[in-house]
């Protein structure tokens, strides 16, 4: 080797930040690693890198310049197609010869290095890192090749051979081409890194930022059995990892606010055949029914990646290996992340449906977005020249090779893939929305079938027959008004509260526990508790159904409710997040599964066994505990302090009384750690006896759909009455202004969740007269909320000058 600039080869160790040039981002940042991250615990496996100066050599030597330009002029000129172009190219690179100095220096480099890991052949992967690849403003990752579990140096030189080759696929033709790169002045380093066993453990991907929101509290990490080219490829749907980045560093806080099982259907091992060194194989039942990685080793994980963007200072798209030989976690890339991070942060798009439709198919939802068009099933990338422009793309999983198409679509469905799979990666890029890991997207859909391919309704993406209707909305972040009222959200879907994370409130006022009950938990908690006393032979298949894994069910309860309740709290973190504890009514309660038994029959299930009353009673008084339970583990292991609990419909005192007694039996002691507990407002005792419940209490909550009807003696869901019921009557605003002075004098805050602020601008200026604290609407009423608040706070100020 000569001097810098002219090396042919550089070692990891040797090389940084500063070194792009010489060896592409890809193999700099592992070298950046490795160096300045070590003595931080980040693991990375040595390796070494060829130089640009190196492909240079061998296109000099081979008079490739000149030929690699005449057919790229061919191409531009529409002589020729991009598939031919990239042919020629590739054949070219496949009869070129390498310098015989280049050879020698590979091999003593990969002869150290098996000497350095005590072998006398090294099993290596060879991967290609373009000179300006992974760069913020761009990303080539994916554009070039791969090879996994190379041993020997002879076939190391061919995989290097074929990695030169593969900067002109036609994926990387295409690409380069669409950002205006010039091809002659891109060049390409090879990195060979030792390989980790991940074959006989797992490996996956993670983002240091929500890779669908761009909520950046948090780290996502995906990962699967095998090698981790499954996950990147969008092979199998992952397991997937959310972990609250600012309490990651605590020792004793085990922040994983959400853990989705993935099918995890194959995996990708050693082969010992001559011509492949991978191969693709069925994984157990046991395999797809557990976590491809410990509590333990998702915290490890997670502060790694903080401690990689935190010295980057870029959120960062982080791959990841375990072996399973030494038990050890590898970090085996890391690349800026160059989508979510690049938005603006005071603009937000929102789409929303009119009315949703027959459903089709569900899975992850990518994007955040609605399209509509006509499906084309493309089952293998050879018919990919058969694509329309403006359909919606409907395969089993992409690669890189089918991106030249995926600019075109209006949206893309999969079969297969999770979050950090190359469908999602490359949609969220070009800003197309998509949904992947469906399962059977390519069964069940048809050529020419109209659909509308929805992901602006949370996690899951859905797709509905039909061309449906739907609207959009811009909203400047820039021009909000500050208000003295605090401004907050009422959230029902965890999902929600991420998609909404942008919006300026002061927190949640309302977070309601019956939805996560309702969709994802489906359970009734005695029935958890009791699963022996269940008598529906139907819901009990469905119950063991649901809680296979879990050999206590009542972990199933509180292992669900505590994620919906995790990823609520930490979208506003450290402001308050104000969950209510479940207020079904008896007749909500028993259509849950197996609930049926454990519910009594009532006349009116609205003013029965309802809300506080619940949960002190010996009916139920086992299943409130599990919501406690929940509960304690968000603040306490998570710790997720901000969480402030709210009690429903509390009659009286001596309710109150019981209820805080339940609680500290359960661990939420009032006042211990910072808990503070709410009661809602909404029976007229809660307003007679403001300052006795102001006592017991830290804080109100109007529920003014309750308040208005048992003020005014109206049913609420009673349509010949509905003229009537209204929460703007004298004697429902006169109940809130008596409750409002009261809780003051006693220095209880007092809020108001509902729509009628939003709905009745008169009533936001009543409220805001009245001394209201906060007001909590639903999230798309944010913004016009604040703004009629400022105006009313605005004319209040004019009014008592």
């Amino acid at each position: 080797m000569t001097a810098k600039g002219k090396q042919l080869l550089l070692w990891f160790r040797d090389v940084g930040n500063d070194h792009v040039a010489e060896v592409g981002g890809k193999n700099a940042s592992l070298g950046e690693m490795l160096r300045e991250l070590q003595d931080q615990g980040v693991r990375v496996p040595d390796g070494f890198a060829t130089t640009a100066y190196a492909y240079r050599r061998v296109l000099e030597s081979n008079d490739l310049f000149d030929k690699i330009e005449a057919q790229l002029t061919e191409y531009r000129n529409k002589k020729q197609g991009l598939h031919s172009t990239g042919e020629g190219i590739r054949a070219l690179f496949a009869e070129a010869e390498f310098p015989s100095d280049l050879i020698e220096t590979i091999k003593e480099a990969y002869q150290q290095l098996s000497r350095q890991y005590g072998t006398d052949r090294v099993s290596v992967a060879v991967r290609s890192s373009a000179t300006a690849e992974d760069l913020p403003d761009a990303s080539f990752a994916g554009q070039q090749e791969s090879f996994l579990n190379v041993v020997g140096p002879q076939a190391l030189i061919e995989s290097c051979k074929k990695c030169f080759a593969s900067l002109f696929t036609d994926r990387a033709i295409s690409y380069r081409e669409d950002k205006g790169f010039d091809h002659m002045k891109v060049s390409l380093s090879v990195g060979v890194q030792k390989m980790v066993r991940s074959d006989k453990a797992a490996a996956g991907v993670m983002f240091t930022i929500d890779p669908e929101t761009g909520f950046g509290n948090t780290i996502v990490i995906n990962g699967a059995w095998g090698l981790g080219e499954s996950v990147v490829q969008g092979q199998v749907t992952p397991d997937e990892f959310t972990v609250f980045k600012p309490l990651v560093a605590e020792s004793k806080l085990v922040p994983i606010i959400a853990r989705t099982l993935g099918r995890k259907e194959r995996k990708i091992i050693y082969s010992a055949g001559r011509s492949a060194t991978t191969k693709n194989v069925n994984t157990t039942k046991k395999e797809q029914s557990s976590f491809c990685l410990t509590d333990e080793e998702i915290i490890q994980l997670a502060r790694w990646g903080q401690v990689i963007e935190d010295h980057y200072q870029l959120p960062m798209d982080i791959e990841w290996a375990k072996d399973g030989e030494s038990g050890e976690m590898f970090i085996v890339q890391a690349r800026p992340e160059t989508v979510q991070s690049q938005k603006e942060a005071t603009a937000l798009k929102t789409y929303t449906l009119h009315k949703a439709g027959s459903l089709l198919l569900t899975g992850l939802s990518i994007g955040q977005a609605i399209a509509v068009g006509k499906a084309q099933v493309i089952k293998d990338a050879s018919e990919i020249d058969q694509f329309k422009t403006d359909s919606i793309l409907v395969t089993g999983m992409t690669d890189p090779d089918w991106e030249p198409i995926m600019k075109r679509a209006a949206g893309i469905v999969t079969d297969y893939g999770g979050r950090t799979s190359h469908a999602a990666i490359v949609s969220r890029e070009l800003a197309i929305p998509a949904v992947v890991g469906t399962g059977t997207a390519t069964r069940t859909l048809k050529d020419g079938q109209e659909i509308t391919l929805s992901c602006a309704e949370g996690e899951e993406g859905h797709i509905y027959e039909g061309i449906l209707e739907y609207e959009t909305k811009d909203w400047d972040l820039q021009k909000v008004p500050e208000t003295g009222t605090q401004i907050m959200m009422n959230i029902s879907s965890p999902a929600a509260a991420f998609r909404w994370w942008r919006l300026p409130c002061n927190g949640i006022g309302l977070a309601r526990l019956e939805f996560t009950i309702n969709t994802a938990i489906r359970i009734h908690p005695m029935a958890l508790i009791h699963p022996e006393e269940v008598t529906d032979k139907a819901a009990k298949k469905a119950i063991e159904e649901l809680t296979e894994g879990y050999e206590d069910k009542s972990e199933y309860f509180i292992d669900n409710l505590s994620q919906a309740v995790a990823k609520i709290a930490a979208s506003q973190y450290p402001a308050p997040v104000i969950v209510r504890t479940s207020d079904f009514k008896t007749n909500e309660y028993a259509n849950l599964l197996g609930g049926e038994q454990f519910e009594p029959h009532e006349a009116n299930p609205m003013l029965g066994l309802r809300g506080a009353s619940r949960y002190y009673s010996e009916r139920y008084r086992e299943g409130f505990a599990l919501e406690c339970k929940a509960l304690r583990r968000v603040r306490d292991r998570m710790g997720l302090t901000n969480v402030v609990v709210m009690i429903p419909f509390c009659r009286n005192i001596e309710e109150a009384e019981k209820v805080l007694s339940v609680l500290a039996g359960n661990g939420l002691e009032r006042g211990e750690n910072g808990l503070e507990v709410y009661v809602m407002a909404e029976v007229p005792s809660n307003i007679i006896l403001a300052e006795n419940f102001a006592d017991h209490f830290d804080g109100f909550s109007i529920g003014s759909n309750d308040l208005t009807q048992l003020t005014l003696g109206v049913d609420r869901d009673s349509s010949d009455l509905a003229y009537i019921f209204d929460e703007r009557d004298e004697a429902v605003q006169e109940s809130i202004s008596m409750l409002i002075s009261r809780a003051h004098k006693k220095d209880r805050k007092v809020g108001l969740c509902g729509q009628v602020p939003s709905d009745h601008p008169e009533f936001a200026r009543f409220l805001v007269r009245a001394g209201i604290d906060s007001i909590s609407v639903n999230p798309d009423s944010v913004l016009s909320v604040i703004e009629e608040v400022a105006e009313a706070e605005k004319e209040a100020r004019q009014g008592s000058r």
